[in-house]
């Protein structure tokens, strides 16, 4: 005899089955991680080209350059411009600017100041920025004239690019700009075009790609994406090479403090390591914070102001930025740059407060708080590359602590060496290239506030020792006695909030013309 309970369950069995394959495959839509939807495929709205001439186009719009009430040499204005100057008060000082009146259905004319105080030298950069700012909705294209040089010429195309930068890739509804060229014209165009090409135009491209990386939303760069969005700018530049250790590479190695941070997030962490070999003989090490996103992990951040987290990989962004400008341009340098890669999320595999791990070179870490989590991917970072590149120098650059803001404003960006030259050779550069430092105290008394009861040192949790300090004196624990070393804390000023001739609002791709610089001109005795 059936048993009646038996079919029942048998009934139910079949429908739960039969309900189970109806189903979307469940199992399949958890394996995705994210939403497994692309926000958009769409490029940024094009830039204007940069071009050279030694003539000025009849077409274009006219911006023309002036350090003084003078009408530049070679230039051509309407007859009455000298009374419209004069009338103005005009006097070339930098930030003036004066609109001259053209035959009616001609190009517009523009007078832009550069005028530098007495001893200083014009920054032409910042002018060009004016430029194309100024006289962005132009239809025509615009001619640049006045200048007095080549290196002018090219000063004035590379802050035309670092101004017009615009990231707007996920507006469906955005205003497409005029992209004709920035003609900048003068007798030394081709001397100008030259070297734009070789030295300007690799910088430009090395900070747009940090720019972008920055600005970018976390659930589109994270440790693979970012690391696929570098190869495929390094693609056949010469005399690069770029290795990538995965998660599996990373426990062989023992590097706990990499996997450590970005074990609760299903991204897994990564090491990216790029060799520009230039030259021969030790290479310059730099090293740049790549936290593609930072809740604060099991310490997690308060909501206000946390969706900016998804630019604590601007150390990252800088320093590939400045790798490529460098190779790219073909500098006579051999530089290694070591990019760590994690995502700080609080899951239930996430690191605790409280937790011990492990170095690459042994040295164990107590965590005092998982939001002091950049100084950990620097570590491991820093103690391979230092172990297996043998470098002659270390630069390292993060967005580490909130302590540099308070310290410093958005003025400048901390710096940390325990060398006076070796400060002094990294504030020049900023100086050089409008990227200032100002450098914060390292003392015996700051590193002592960093020992751990349990481990050989704590991250976190470090009075009286200032923060920004703290976590400077962190890092230098796992940077070798004799290596020069530059640490640069730039959290302060990776975002710029109101636009400037050369920085617009959003990502400043802060680090990638002082790396840059500073590799160019600093040889440590």
């Amino acid at each position: 005899m059936t048993n009646p309970n038996r079919l029942r369950q048998f009934a139910f069995a079949a429908l739960a089955s039969a309900s189970f394959l109806a189903m979307p495959n469940t199992a399949m839509a958890q394996a995705v991680i994210g939403s497994g939807v692309i926000p958009s495929q769409a490029e940024n709205s094009a830039e204007r080209p940069i071009a050279f001439s030694i003539r000025v186009p009849r077409e274009a719009a006219l911006a023309v350059v002036m350090t003084s009430g003078e009408i530049p040499d070679g230039v051509e204005l309407p007859y009455d411009t000298e009374a419209r100057i004069e009338a103005a008060e005009f006097t070339g000082k930098a930030g003036e600017t004066l609109s001259i009146p053209n035959s009616a259905g001609a190009p517009p004319i523009m007078l832009f100041g550069a005028g530098a105080d007495e001893g200083e030298t014009p920054n032409w950069r910042e002018v060009g920025g004016r430029i194309v700012q100024s006289m962005a909705r132009e239809a025509s294209p615009i001619a640049v004239a006045g200048l007095p040089d080549a290196a002018s010429m090219a000063d004035i195309g590379l802050g035309a690019t670092m101004g017009q930068y615009r990231f707007d890739r996920y507006k469906s509804d955005r205003a497409e700009l005029p992209s004709e060229p920035v003609v900048i014209t003068g007798t030394a165009a081709g001397e100008a075009g030259a070297l734009f090409e070789r030295r300007h135009g690799p910088l430009a491209d090395g900070l747009r790609f940090a720019r972008d990386a920055i600005n970018e939303p976390a659930n589109v760069i994270y440790p693979e994406s970012f690391i696929a969005r570098a190869q495929a700018l390094f693609e056949g530049v010469d005399n690069v090479s770029i290795e990538v250790l995965d998660e599996a590479a990373l426990r062989e190695l023992n590097m706990g403090t990499l996997l450590g941070v970005g074990q609760g997030s299903p991204r897994g962490s990564r090491l990216m390591l790029i060799t520009y070999r230039g030259a021969e003989g030790s290479p310059l090490l730099l090293a740049g914070k790549g936290i593609t996103f930072d809740t604060g992990g099991i310490s997690i951040k308060p909501n206000s102001g946390m969706w900016e987290m998804k630019g604590d990989m601007s150390g990252a962004a800088a320093v590939t930025g400045a790798t490529y400008s460098l190779a790219k341009s073909g500098a006579p340098l051999h530089v290694v740059t070591a990019v760590p890669l994690a995502e700080n999320m609080p899951g239930a595999n996430a690191q605790r407060p409280g937790d011990v791990v492990r170095s690459y070179s042994g040295k164990t870490i107590e965590m005092r708080s998982t939001d002091a989590e950049g100084r950990l991917i620097l570590a491991d970072a820093i103690d391979y590359a230092t172990d297996q590149k043998d470098p002659y120098a270390l630069i390292n650059i993060a967005t580490l602590t909130g302590s540099a803001f308070r310290a410093l404003g958005r003025e400048y960006a901390a710096l940390f060496a325990r060398d006076d030259a070796h400060a002094n050779a990294a504030i020049e550069a900023g100086e050089a290239v409008g990227e200032e430092l100002w450098r914060l105290p390292l003392h015996p008394s700051f590193a002592k506030a960093m020992s751990s009861e349990i481990a050989d040192i704590k991250n976190s949790d470090a009075s009286p020792a200032p923060g920004a300090s703290a976590g400077a004196h962190f890092i230098e624990f796992f940077v070798p006695d004799d290596l020069p070393w530059v640490h640069v804390d730039m959290a302060n000023v990776d975002r710029q909030y109101s636009s400037t001739p050369l920085v617009p609002v959003g990502a400043s791709g802060f680090g990638v013309l002082l790396l840059d610089e500073l590799a160019r001109t600093w040889r440590p005795e």
